[in-house]
């Protein structure tokens, strides 16, 4: 019995021994991809932000083909239109106020000429009229669109708690920000798979991506074009259509209201540029399929907050909360100091 005892006393030291080198490799592997794979992840975020190139925009669609670009008259879209035409490419410009529209196209023309040929449609998204998006449709009847820039947009006023939120604000914002972007995209999408190729680009935020109080509609509206463009994406992959979400943080638009630009905020002309520069890498935007957060600092920003916080955390939506609660205080006492001087 002891002899016996002895025995299966050997075996089980020999089994220990056998698993041990196993286990301790598992346990030295986990450590040292809990260490490096942050630094290599990094990494990768400077190789995409600062070095590597993006996709041309010819391998879409050659010089002379039309891009269509939505909210086009203003900031960031009119600043994909000014670069689209230094390029070669003849613009489709939707925007709700013809007169701005026109003082765009006629910018445009002097710069270029007969080169780049522009057509403009008038149509305000938050009526959502089936008579705008068949003229949209009759537009582009029969022309090559490898281009679509799904830019038009809509946030609330000031930040507001949802329950405040007046019912015609929260309706424009959903109807301008998901119902407009897709209705545009399932015009154009079409042809673009028939030609297999194109670009479709789609402007989401930052107060998507990170749930926002006080900007609650809007924020989920963006939340929206993430994921519908995101699977929208997969779709059309095997057909040779692109299609990129384009994550940002605040730009010096009129949505946001900010005028000075710094670090954080670029003015529509930089952020463009890295935007059409860095088509098909991920920026800051790593491990979220076909998104990119491609200026610089909105792209270290981005991967620093999702690397270390995450996307939901309690942290993250604490501070935006507070943030928010505080530019709503500040634009109330604006507006109180308004109304009383007047």
């Amino acid at each position: 019995m002891d002899k016996l005892q002895s025995i299966s006393a050997s075996i089980g030291k020999e089994l220990d021994s056998k698993l041990a080198v196993p286990l301790l490799s598992v346990v030295l592997f986990a450590g040292v991809y809990t260490l490096v794979a942050p630094v290599a992840s990094f990494f990768r975020a400077l190789l995409s932000l600062f070095v590597l190139p993006g996709r041309s925009l010819s391998s879409f669609g050659p010089r002379g083909s039309w891009a269509l670009i939505t909210g086009a008259s203003d900031g960031i879209g009119k600043e994909f239109a000014l670069s689209l035409a230094a390029k070669g490419y003849n613009l489709i410009l939707v925007s709700r106020t013809q007169s701005k529209l026109d003082a765009l196209a006629s910018e445009i023309s002097s710069k270029y000429g007969p080169k780049v040929s522009i057509k403009t449609l008038a149509m305000d998204f938050a009526q959502n009229k089936d008579s705008d998006f068949a003229a949209l449709r009759k537009l582009i009847e029969g022309l090559d669109v490898s281009m679509l820039f799904n830019n038009v947009g809509l946030s609330h006023s000031i930040p507001v708690p949802f329950t405040e939120t007046p019912s015609q604000e929260m309706n424009d914002i959903i109807v301008i920000n998901c119902m407009g972007t897709l209705k545009v995209t399932q015009i154009v999408a079409p042809g673009m798979v028939s030609r297999k190729r194109g670009l479709i680009l789609t402007m989401a935020s930052f107060g998507g991506f990170f749930p926002t109080p006080l900007l609650a509609t809007y924020s989920g509206s963006k939340a929206f074009l993430q994921q519908w463009s995101t699977a929208l994406a997969s779709e059309l992959e095997p057909h040779g259509v692109h299609v990129q979400c384009v994550q940002s943080h605040l730009v010096t638009t009129a949505m946001s209201k900010i005028r000075r630009s710094s670090l954080l905020v670029p003015n529509p002309r930089q952020f463009v540029r890295a935007t059409l520069s860095k088509i098909g890498r991920s920026g800051g935007a790593q491990n979220v399929a076909f998104t990119s957060a491609p200026y610089w600092s909105h792209g270290l920003m981005m991967w620093f907050l999702t690397r270390f916080l995450g996307d939901r955390s309690t942290i993250v939506v604490t501070v935006n909360r507070g943030m928010h609660e505080d530019i709503r205080k500040r634009a109330l006492r604006k507006a109180a100091r308004e109304a009383k001087n007047q």
